[in-house]
């Protein structure tokens, strides 16, 4: 069984920045693509950035392209998001889950594990 944890979320001022980390279990974390994703209160969940599983292949969703930027650590079984010029739009739960192949997908159908996510606020 797959294991995803968060971290790293919380309440930061418009413009700034926060970094999540996803931690993994298991030992074939390397052949996996992984994602992140967020929802909004009253919002459905929505594509935010993913990874394949090397790393050399990366998809953003338009609307945080030059402003999140994600990256991996296979060693470490991590999965990060760097958040910066945060909006309060930004503002959600953030999800990170792992891909059925290595390969990057938006398709929130093309993951099988997810963590339980992390909060973050941005305020005005």
């Amino acid at each position: 069984q797959v294991q995803l944890v968060e971290s790293g979320g919380g309440l930061v001022q418009a413009g700034g920045s926060v970094r999540l980390s996803c931690a993994a279990s298991g030992r074939t974390f390397s052949n996996y693509a992984m994602g992140w994703f967020r929802q909004a209160p009253g919002k459905e969940r929505e594509f935010v950035a993913t990874i394949n599983w090397s790393g050399g292949n990366i998809i953003y969703a338009d609307s945080v392209k030059g402003r999140f930027t994600i990256s991996r650590d296979n060693a470490k079984n991590t999965v990060y998001l760097q958040m910066n010029s945060l909006k309060p739009e930004d503002t959600a739960v953030y999800s990170c889950a792992r891909g059925r192949y290595g390969g990057s997908s938006y398709d929130p159908y093309e993951y099988d594990y997810w963590g339980q996510g992390t909060q973050v606020t941005v305020s005005s």
